[in-house]
C-alpha cells in the first residue's frame, strides 16, 4: 500500500529543484498533486509530465504565494481538481546573499514576501480545508541556525519559519494538524548553480563542515517530505529536521 495513497498535496514552488523533487515523491506514494509554480510554467509542466508518465495524478497551478489572492487560487484548485486537501508544502523560497551595507529595503521585501508571507497566506487559506491527520511542511533552512556571513535578510526569513512552524503547530495541533520544518543544508539545484555556490569557495566550506562528506540532492529532502506527510510522522509535530549531511 502507497504511503499516500488517496491524500491530495499542495507543493508551492515546485516547477524545480527541491520542490519539484517532493512533488514527484508525493505522487509516486499516492498522493495527487498540485505543482505551483510562480513563473516556470514549462518547468511545472515538465513535472506534471513526469509525474503522468509514472502513473500519477498531478495538475500545474500558477500562482505568487506572496499574494493572498494567489495563494487561496493555489489551494481552491486543489480542491476543484482533487476533491480534498491533506499536505501542504510550503516550499516556494528565493535568496539573495549581501553584506549588511549593501542590503536595500528592496532585497529585504523581496525575500521576506516569498519566504514567510508566503508560507503564512499559503497555510491561512489552506487550514479551512484541512482535517484530522493533515500535514503541514515548511521547507526552511539550516541557515536559520548556523547564520553565514552576508546572509542576514535570507537567515532571517528562514529563523522566522522555524518560529512560524512552532506556532502553528501549538495552533492547529488540538485540530490534529500537524506542523513540521524541513531544514536542508547546500542542495544542488538549479538555483544554487544559478547563484554561483556550486563551485564557490561557499560550497568548499560547506563540503568541509559536512560530515558525510557531500553537498545534498533534492530526492534527499523529497523522501524526508514522504515521511512527513504520512502516518509514520504521526507524533511528529512543531519538529524542525536538519536535512545536512550532519553540518550544524
Amino acid at each position: 500500500m502507497s504511503k499516500l495513497a488517496g491524500k491530495v498535496a499542495v507543493v508551492t514552488g515546485a516547477s524545480k529543484g527541491i520542490g519539484a523533487a517532493i512533488a514527484k515523491a508525493l505522487a509516486a506514494e499516492g498522493a495527487s498533486v498540485v505543482v505551483n509554480y510562480a513563473s516556470s510554467k514549462a518547468g511545472a509542466d515538465a513535472v506534471v509530465a513526469a509525474i503522468s508518465a509514472a502513473n500519477g495524478k498531478a495538475v500545474a497551478v500558477g500562482g505568487d504565494v506572496s499574494k493572498a489572492a494567489d495563494a487561496k487560487g493555489i489551494i481552491n484548485a486543489a480542491i476543484e481538481t482533487f476533491g480534498r486537501l491533506d499536505v501542504v508544502v510550503n516550499n516556494s523560497g528565493i535568496y539573495e546573499f549581501s553584506p549588511i551595507e549593501e542590503i536595500t529595503e528592496e532585497h529585504f521585501h523581496k525575500q521576506f514576501n516569498t519566504n514567510v508571507l508566503g508560507v503564512l497566506l499559503t497555510t491561512q487559506a489552506a487550514v479551512g480545508h484541512l482535517g484530522e491527520g493533515a500535514s503541514i511542511i515548511n521547507v526552511s533552512s539550516v541557515v536559520s541556525s548556523i547564520t553565514p556571513p552576508a546572509s542576514a535578510v535570507y537567515s532571517g526569513t528562514k529563523g522566522a519559519v522555524d518560529a512560524i512552524t512552532g506556532v502553528l503547530a501549538r495552533e492547529l495541533g488540538p485540530r490534529k494538524i500537524r506542523v513540521n520544518s524541513i531544514n536542508p543544508g547546500v542542495v544542488v539545484t538549479e538555483g544554487t548553480h544559478t547563484a554561483g555556490i556550486i563551485g564557490s569557495d561557499l560550497e568548499k566550506w560547506a563540503l568541509s563542515q559536512t560530515p558525510l562528506g557531500r553537498l545534498g540532492q533534492p530526492d534527499d529532502i523529497a523522501s524526508i517530505a514522504v515521511f512527513l506527510a504520512s502516518d509514520d510522522a504521526r507524533w511528529l509535530t512543531g519538529e524542525h529536521l536538519v536535512a545536512s549531511g550532519g553540518m550544524h
